[in-house]
């Protein structure tokens, strides 16, 4: 079964937008600090959204 399949039909890359922009916003509201990997992982989360929201998927 596809990913997109059990998500119930959500567009992939509108979730992970949300999601980075949940990330995003928490992170300096609880002070957190977070390493250069979190970091990294964070833009790629940010880069892989808009490629899917560019490509609809």
């Amino acid at each position: 079964m596809p990913l997109t399949d059990s998500l119930g039909s959500r567009n992939l890359g509108m979730l992970l937008l949300g999601i980075w922009l949940i990330l995003t916003g928490l992170l300096p509201l609880l002070n957190v600090r977070v390493s250069s990997t979190v970091t990294m992982v964070m833009a790629v989360l940010a880069i892989a959204a808009g490629v899917l929201i560019i490509l609809r998927r």
